[in-house]
């Protein structure tokens, strides 16, 4: 079985390139266009239920994603949730970096427990047909904590593919995502 992951649509903060963690921030009309986007790109994946973290962001790209294919409802896995980026959160990226240039944010919660608790929600879902819709820096950590490879940032709206056989797949464009996930 192949997961589908997907980043929620972008905000104003993420336009703005702020440090969003766990501020619920809504989707802005690029995010809502970019919810559209990868959802007709997964028309399809053969799916039961789509996954997202509780945040409005999230739940709203996963909406949209859902209700394209035909869903009923969205399942919110709190595992899911960002990361608290503590005294970062809000601040301007660039700000951040020359401030706490080795991302020892104060306040702000560990990377590994981040990625403890995105691999755990991952491990619920992995032998379903689902489309998992989460956060950047969660699914980058915890994909890193399952590959064993480093990451590339992911883009709002971008679909990623995590094969069975713990292969990470990142499809040239949203619309290749469709033929290389559901079920064999």
């Amino acid at each position: 079985m192949t997961l589908v992951l997907v980043r929620h649509g972008e905000t104003a903060w993420n336009a703005e390139r702020r440090m969003q963690g766990r501020t619920d921030n809504p989707l802005n009309a690029t995010g809502r266009a970019q919810a559209r986007e990868v959802a007709i790109a997964l028309e399809g994946v053969v799916a039961d239920r789509v996954v997202a973290s509780s945040l409005v962001r999230a739940r709203q790209t996963a909406g949209v994603v859902a209700a394209h294919l035909g869903l009923v409802d969205v399942v919110i896995d709190g595992d899911l949730l960002e990361r608290d980026f503590g005294d970062a959160e809000g601040m301007p990226v660039a700000r951040v970096a020359e401030r706490w240039p080795d991302g020892d944010y104060p306040g702000a919660e560990p990377l590994a427990a981040v990625a403890e608790r995105g691999a755990r929600a991952l491990a619920r879902w992995r032998g379903e047909d689902a489309i998992v819709v989460a956060h950047g820096v969660l699914l980058r950590a915890t994909l890193e904590r399952i590959t064993g490879a480093p990451v590339a940032r992911i883009r709002n709206g971008e679909p990623l593919l995590l094969h069975a056989d713990g292969r990470l797949e990142r499809p040239a464009s949203v619309a290749d995502a469709s033929g290389r996930a559901g079920r064999p």
